[in-house]
């Protein structure tokens, strides 16, 4: 049976230097991650111990250094290495990352850029 339950962290505001422009990467500017992860949480359920489930405090401080740290072109790049972070939890099935980009250098009014990507386990 699939699992369908999930925890989400949503609007994790992290400074970073990533992007396509030198400027981007020299001056910075903020980056809003949303995570969904799906996982069997019926183990922390039974058991009420924060060491039965994904800690998500501690899930954000593992995700604020990966989008602080090392710059890269690409949003895409930088969701791709927050899934492989949660990923690398074996309770986690699958996660669904959210990387919003609301200062993105477009010369026109806009409310937000974001690309998603989900990824789970694969059957190999």
């Amino acid at each position: 049976m699939g699992v369908s339950d999930e925890i989400a962290l949503t609007g994790l505001r992290v400074f970073g230097r990533h992007g396509v422009y030198e400027q981007e990467r020299r001056v910075g500017q903020d980056f809003v991650i949303d995570l969904v992860l799906r996982l069997d949480t019926r183990a922390a359920a039974a058991s009420d111990d924060v060491a039965d489930t994904v800690h998500y405090g501690e899930l954000a401080e593992q995700v604020a250094q990966i989008v602080g740290g090392d710059p890269v072109d690409l949003l895409e790049t930088l969701a791709d290495r927050v899934a492989r972070h949660v990923l690398a939890d074996d309770r986690v099935g699958s996660v669904r990352v959210t990387v919003h980009k609301p200062d993105a250098p477009i010369p026109l009014a806009f409310a937000d850029v974001a690309v998603t990507i989900e990824r789970g386990r694969s059957a190999s």
